[in-house]
């Protein structure tokens, strides 16, 4: 995964921090502290999503972070900056895949559990179990993607009859001509997600009509970069993964459009655009992290999520998600004002 923010740009950037003595943003919208160091739990990040501005207060500790390699470039971003803005605080993030960063984060390892889909029941349960109370916090939006070799020249779009007919449990599809009688007689080199992923779920789910209902005669990998070089090196390949490691690698892989019917015709294109108002369906997504309820009181993880849901959002384009609508984002900064005032 190659690193978003370029150690030049921080050093420029520290500069002009120490030079103007104030916050690295102009809006001045770093979190407030109590005068004892803890965070002030009747402070709400109000309609603006900002905090009101203070005098800054030197943060300290260790933010741990694991789960869904899809969420990681967003975490990752987030804690680098975070970092360079408060240089005592050590934010970690890990890509373990959704399902074992939740298991971490129940039984109280983690921070923060990054996650492509909602938290099972029976992980809720073994939260509950192990006493780790959580806020779930929407923070972005993805369209998964189907991406051939760039050297394919028949196949431009699937409809999700075709993408089932390859993928479930019991296909005997092998070659592309067994999709589509005008493509050629060469075998599918098939790419996805591990079955630890987040995205394997939801892919199942929306494609299959069952979460881990899938072929097994595949490569998996929750390493997305190692899904796009898979596909880049194979002409009659094909994989599925999060939009932004396509958008990452635009140049190395060709996108399907998906048709949610049975007609081709009516296939569309995974964009921002497309994927933000659901008209590429069935595979847009909402992602999530969780948080650990009992370490939000910790003033550096308090700060730290505040930022994630206001300046901070402006990574999530900049690592090729989507944004959330600004009533979906005001919804998650309103679920954390409150856990942060209980």
């Amino acid at each position: 995964m190659p690193l978003f923010l370029k150690r030049t740009f921080w050093l420029s950037l520290l500069i002009a921090v120490q030079a103007v003595g104030c916050s690295v943003r102009e809006s001045g919208s770093e979190p407030a502290a109590n005068s004892n160091g803890s965070a002030s739990k009747n402070e709400a990040v109000g309609e603006s999503g900002a905090a009101k501005s203070k005098p800054a207060v030197e943060l300290s500790g260790k933010i741990t972070i694991n789960g869904s390699s899809t969420v990681f470039p967003i975490s990752q971003a987030m804690g680098e900056e975070f970092m360079n803005i408060h240089k005592t605080v050590d934010v970690s993030v890990g890509e373990s895949g959704t399902g074992p960063g939740l298991k971490l984060f129940a039984e109280g390892k983690l921070d923060i559990a990054d996650a492509s889909r909602p938290i099972k029941p029976a992980e809720a349960d073994a939260c509950k179990a192990a006493n780790v109370e959580y806020v779930e916090l929407k923070v972005a939006i993805d369209g998964l993607s189907v991406v051939v070799n760039p050297e394919n020249d028949w196949c431009q779009a699937l409809t999700v009859a075709q993408l089932k007919a390859l993928w479930s449990p019991d296909s005997k599809i092998k070659k592309w001509k067994e999709l589509n009688d005008a493509w050629p007689d060469e075998a599918i080199d098939l790419y996805g997600a591990d079955h630890a992923s987040g995205t394997f779920d939801y892919f199942t789910e929306a494609i299959v009509g069952k979460s881990k209902s899938s072929r097994t005669d595949y490569t998996p990998s929750t390493d997305d970069n190692v899904l796009v070089k898979g596909v880049s090196g194979n002409k009659f390949s094909l994989g599925y993964f999060g939009y932004a490691y396509y958008a990452e690698n635009k140049s190395k892989l060709k996108i399907l459009s998906i048709a949610a019917g049975d007609d081709v015709a009516t296939a569309v294109a995974p964009t921002e655009a497309t994927i933000l108002d659901g008209t590429y369906k069935p595979l847009s997504r909402p992602l999530y992290i969780y948080v650990n309820k009992g370490s939000l009181k910790n003033l550096h993880l308090a700060e730290f999520v505040k930022y994630y849901l206001n300046d901070g959002q402006s990574w999530v384009k900049t690592v090729r998600y989507v944004q959330l609508p600004a009533a979906e984002l005001d919804a998650a900064r309103k679920t954390l004002s409150e856990a942060l005032a209980n």
